[in-house]
């Protein structure tokens, strides 16, 4: 099923008319750390303000009996900024705490045939906090190595103090402690050589209320 937010009409770069009506994606928990100097160099990326609400409702099925919904963004990158401008629902495997995409040579054609870069991936925390598990981190760690600026969104619609969260690995910390595990499945993490966390709170990301994005559930 193919649908487009908030209209048919899309518009794969439409940006709002005024800058402050873009709003730049900041740090409101002190659980996740911040690095300015770590984002120097990325490109921004354009995410539409209803994302998050319209991929809960997606989800809400799954979130009634405490499965994990996953999906896939795609961006079109105009004047060395990344606009996310569709999202892809595969089919998958669920239960309470992990979520696996199944013929992702579909989520490719769909990108490739539009040109879209993958950007990274959302998924739902139906009855956890918001926060990057292990597996989490593992599943982030290729989008990253294929788009530096890709990222991880968590929603968490039970966590009372953060319904959201927008991710990246740390970039080299996180990303050098993923490249070298091996282990599967939930597990800890060594501690980066640095004593930097594996993961942030994005800044190079910002929320566009009139940027649309276009709808492919593949279940």
């Amino acid at each position: 099923m193919v649908t487009h937010y908030p209209s048919a009409a899309i518009s794969c770069t439409e940006v709002a008319p005024y800058a402050a009506q873009v709003s730049q994606v900041t740090v409101g928990d002190s659980r996740y750390t911040y690095s300015e100097s770590a984002m120097l160099g990325l490109k921004k990326l354009h995410i539409s303000a209803q994302l998050m609400e319209v991929f809960l409702e997606i989800a809400r099925n799954n979130t009634n009996k405490d499965l994990e919904t996953c999906g896939v963004l795609g961006a079109s990158l105009t004047n060395e900024t990344f606009y996310a401008t569709t999202l892809i629902i595969p089919k998958q495997e669920s239960t309470s705490s992990s979520c696996q995409a199944l013929h992702e040579e579909d989520i490719f054609n769909i990108q490739n045939d539009r040109s879209l870069l993958p950007v990274g991936w959302i998924h739902t925390h139906p009855s956890q906090s918001c926060f990057m598990s292990s597996i989490d981190l593992h599943t982030q760690y290729p989008y990253q190595v294929m788009v530096p600026e890709a990222i991880a969104i968590v929603v968490a619609p039970t966590d009372k103090t953060r319904n959201y969260g927008i991710f990246r690995l740390t970039d080299p910390s996180g990303m050098n402690v993923l490249k070298e595990c091996e282990e599967k499945g939930f597990h800890p993490h060594q501690d980066s050589s640095d004593g930097r966390p594996l993961y942030e709170q994005c800044s190079h990301v910002y929320i566009n209320p009139n940027l649309r994005f276009e709808i492919f559930d593949l279940r």
